[in-house]
């Protein structure tokens, strides 16, 4: 059995991955913005072996989310789910806010960090990054997920004692993905519940998966000096670095 963090699991493909692992037998603690999104998860809060609260828009929330999260641990394995796909908060929520809790939390057996096919449009020019996306730039979402699949990349070099991933849960109809999303919903989860939870065989760290598949990502993933170049930028941002 295993303890699980999923961020924001009170809807979509984090609702479905919590509901599978709690099938399983093992113990997930769920998160929400807000207490009203919480409520949403339903069944599957009252199964759920706790909860936390933060808006990951928030930068001061997101510190209270990690250490909400503190109480529940330690974690076999932290999945970073939440995602928004427009608007000011896409770096803060998709990027910044994974590298934050990464940073606060105590390190677990295996991360699991959500990005997307758009990844391979994302540009690697870190020069005069606005984290706040205030001009609001077509392709910040895109730009936000090359960014955290490089941040999951860069983890496993410096990390070797933790499996670090990236996950494609391709274009599925969640609230986010919208109901003309083409892909199957019932596959958007099951690659990082996998991941999560696997046993036995040296599957390696430093992946990009698309439904249990390896899968090459933009090569700026694996750029060292791109990796250093993110994470300075980061912490430069957010005054937090990594232990």
């Amino acid at each position: 059995m295993a303890r699980i963090f999923i961020t924001g699991s009170a809807g979509g493909l984090g609702l479905n991955a919590a509901s599978a692992l709690i099938r399983q037998g093992h113990d997930v603690v769920l998160h929400a913005r807000n207490e009203s999104r919480l409520a949403d998860a339903g069944e599957v809060r009252e199964q759920a072996a706790g909860t936390v609260v933060g808006n990951l828009a928030d930068p001061n929330e997101t510190v209270q989310v990690a250490e909400q999260a503190a109480r529940y641990g330690p974690f076999d394995a932290v999945i970073h789910n939440a995602g928004v796909y427009s608007g000011h908060e896409i770096f803060t929520v998709n990027t910044v806010a994974p590298y934050v809790l990464t940073a606060l939390m105590s390190r677990p057996r295996r991360l699991i960090y959500i990005s997307s096919g758009m990844h391979r449009y994302g540009t690697p020019d870190l020069r005069g990054i606005d984290w706040t996306n205030a001009a609001t730039r077509p392709a910040a979402y895109s730009d936000s997920k090359l960014y955290v699949t490089a941040l999951a990349a860069a983890l496993a070099d410096r990390w070797p004692e933790t499996e670090v991933n990236a996950v494609d849960p391709g274009w599925v109809p969640t609230r986010m993905g919208g109901p003309a999303a083409p892909d199957d919903l019932e596959l958007g989860h099951v690659t990082q519940v996998w991941l999560a939870t696997r046993s036995g065989g040296d599957h390696g760290s430093g992946g990009y998966w698309f439904h249990h598949q390896r899968r090459e990502p933009h090569p700026a993933v694996k750029d060292a000096a791109f990796q250093a170049q993110l994470l300075g930028a980061l912490e430069s941002h957010t005054g937090i670095a990594l232990r």
